[in-house]
């Protein structure tokens, strides 16, 4: 291929916006369906000794992902378990993965598996499922090998209190919270309230509110409550509260670095003969953090392959391959899947996402959030794939753009993207990494504002926000501007249309600074016909390019149209009678400053092709963001 793929090409804000997405290596546990329901209790290991607490850990309207705590609070290990509750009419156990779960009608059964019986003395075990129906009841009637599940007394003709109401948050700050919650009933009276956090009692009080302090900041918590009558017995868990502390700095979960990720495109090994061993020769590859492999189709509601080819088929010769060893005809897996698993083997700290969608293939996400559990089944499927599944260690989703208009418009309402995320973690789980590319627009009434981007962000690790292609030559008259303007400027197009702005209104929803990723563009967008040497110029057209008229290469321009300039942290130049801006190793360290200062978790670039062949622009970014 000589062009570049139109089908895939980056998005320009004013109707679209470039992108990348990916599906993550998944949930190895074990999971089972539910049949009829068993259980035997042992009373040598009565609950006494023992507690199970339930928490709602997720809920996306039809479905839900639930999780019991086993606790040894007594002085002997147990040497295995029994939990038994009562579900609602209509709510139920779809999957269940760390115990064999059962069920006779409404009462449900889950016993240990072979490896996670023994529990030790004050120590605790989870096991995790995902319901079926609203999961809007509680577990009721909760017993442990026999006994109640509190480790107190279940007295004959008392009842135990229902469940509260389901906490509030607010006063959130680094370290604390305030939880409040609507009182629960009890037939003799409510004698307490047992707080809990991730799934165990932090404090027990009498009113209906808690501060709880001490918490680290820029983390993200669960709280539940559960009532105690006058005979100590506690009724059900309320429904769960999520909590993000302020402050703190995003980094690489397991490492502590800020993020620097980068896109690898699939159609990339063609025209542009730019291969997984580039990221390699070029140093790129021991600066990086993450990569995005742009990109997996969404057709029908589902994640589908991109290129096969490309993906998984294209046969690599020694010269070509990362580790200099050639494909052979009749090995399991080729192409440049094949080829980051090598690059992964040499540079163990990379973790690799596997995109889904971007500016041409956004058209699926309406249909996929129809059913948003079947969505990210199938994405799990697709990436967990044994033929790859060590590839991957995540999922990315570039919609573009839910409940607004891109290439094509989009009216699946604000609360769309946030089922598509809170299904994509269930079924992903929290060891794999979910993220999503997001538009930048931050002007009054834009993107940002028609869709729940701080309620999605509860499910994501980050996102990508896409801070560049806010202006380009799809304008063919201009005026001229910055494609990725830092910050606003006299005489910019349009308001809002800078990173600042678009960071700053998406930290006013409520997503987290560390959960936040600025976009660099490894290219610049450029007119032709223009004779002022300033931004704002008038033009004739979209300047020529190598593979696409209006846009070039990092690598081409800094030789063929140096910087003149600088605006709004961006460089643009100005030779004969084209006009482009693009950023620069000089550029990119002043806004690595700027995303440190605003405790951003880091930055991304689009993408690793437009870089020279030192990759001087990635180390940029590394010793800008260190």
């Amino acid at each position: 291929m000589s062009t570049e793929t139109p089908r895939r090409t980056r998005f320009r804000l004013g109707s679209g916006q470039a992108s990348r997405s990916r599906a993550v290596a998944g949930l190895t546990a074990l999971l089972l369906p539910l049949a009829a329901m068993v259980g035997l209790a042992s009373p040598a290991e009565a609950a006494t000794s023992a507690t199970a607490t339930y928490l709602k850990k997720s809920d996306w309207g039809t479905g839900f992902e639930g999780q019991w705590t086993v606790k040894n609070t007594g002085t002997t290990a147990l040497s295995s378990w029994t939990i038994e509750w009562d579900f609602p009419s209509g709510t139920g156990v779809g999957s269940a993965w760390d115990a064999t779960v059962t069920h006779t009608g409404n009462h449900w059964t889950a016993k240990n598996v072979g490896w996670n019986g023994s529990v030790a003395p004050g120590a605790s075990v989870s096991f995790g499922f995902n319901g079926t129906g609203s999961g809007s009841g509680a577990a009721t009637n909760c017993t442990l090998n026999g006994a109640s599940c509190d480790g107190g007394p279940t007295i004959p003709g008392d009842n135990p209190p229902s469940a509260p109401g389901t906490p509030t948050a607010s006063g959130i700050t680094d370290t604390s919270a305030k939880l409040s919650w609507t009182a629960a009933t009890d037939d003799k009276g409510v004698k307490n309230y047992d707080v809990l956090r991730d799934g165990s009692v932090v404090a027990t009080v009498t009113g209906t509110t808690y501060t709880n302090t001490g918490l680290s900041a820029g983390t993200d918590y669960s709280y539940t409550v559960q009532a105690r009558d006058t005979a100590d017995q506690t009724g059900p868990v309320s429904g769960a509260v999520k909590v993000h502390t302020t402050g703190g700095g995003g980094t690489d979960p397991g490492t502590g670095d800020k993020v620097n990720l980068g896109y690898f495109t699939d159609w990339g090994v063609y025209g542009r003969n730019y291969h997984v061993k580039n990221l390699d020769t070029s140093g790129s590859a021991a600066k990086i953090t993450h990569i995005n492999y742009a990109f997996g189709n969404v057709q029908g509601g589902k994640c589908t392959i991109g290129d096969s080819y490309a993906d998984y088929d294209m046969a690599y010769t020694a010269d070509k391959s990362v580790d200099g060893v050639a494909d052979t005809w009749d090995q399991p897996l080729r192409g440049s899947f094949n080829q980051l698993r090598k690059l992964k083997a040499k540079y163990p700290k990379i973790k690799v996402l596997w995109s889904f969608g971007g500016w041409t293939w956004s058209g699926g996400f309406g249909q996929a959030a129809q059913n948003p559990a079947a969505f990210a089944e199938s994405c799990y499927n697709l990436v967990e794939d044994p033929r790859w599944a060590d590839v991957f260690d995540g999922i990315d989703i570039d919609w573009e753009y839910p409940n607004a208009c891109g290439l094509t418009c989009d009216s699946s309402g604000p609360d769309a993207l946030k089922k598509i995320t809170s299904a994509l973690r269930t079924k992903f789980g929290s060891s794999n990494l979910v993220t999503a590319a997001i538009t930048a627009d931050g002007s009054a009434g834009g993107k940002i504002d028609l869709a729940d981007y701080a309620g999605a962000a509860q499910s994501l690790n980050w996102y990508n926000v896409m801070t560049y292609d806010f202006f380009g030559a799809w304008d063919a008259k201009g005026p001229t501007a910055p494609h990725s303007p830092l910050t606003s400027y006299s005489g910019i197009p349009k308001a809002g249309f800078n990173s600042a702005d678009a960071i700053a209104k998406l930290k006013a929803q409520g997503v987290p600074a560390s959960k936040l990723l600025l976009g660099i563009g490894f290219y610049g967008r450029g007119w032709t016909g223009v004779t002022q040497d300033a931004p704002g110029g008038t033009a004739t057209g979209a300047a020529p390019g190598t593979y696409e008229a209006g846009i070039e290469d990092y690598k081409v321009l800094k030789n063929t149209c140096p910087a003149t300039g600088t605006v709004a942290g961006t460089a643009y130049a100005h030779c004969g009678t084209n006009w482009w801006s693009y950023d620069t190793p000089a550029t990119i360290g002043s806004k690595m400053t700027w995303a440190k200062n605003q405790g951003l978790g880091g930055a991304f670039f689009w993408e690793f092709s437009g870089d020279t062949s030192n990759g001087e622009l990635v180390s940029a970014m590394n010793n800008g963001l260190k």
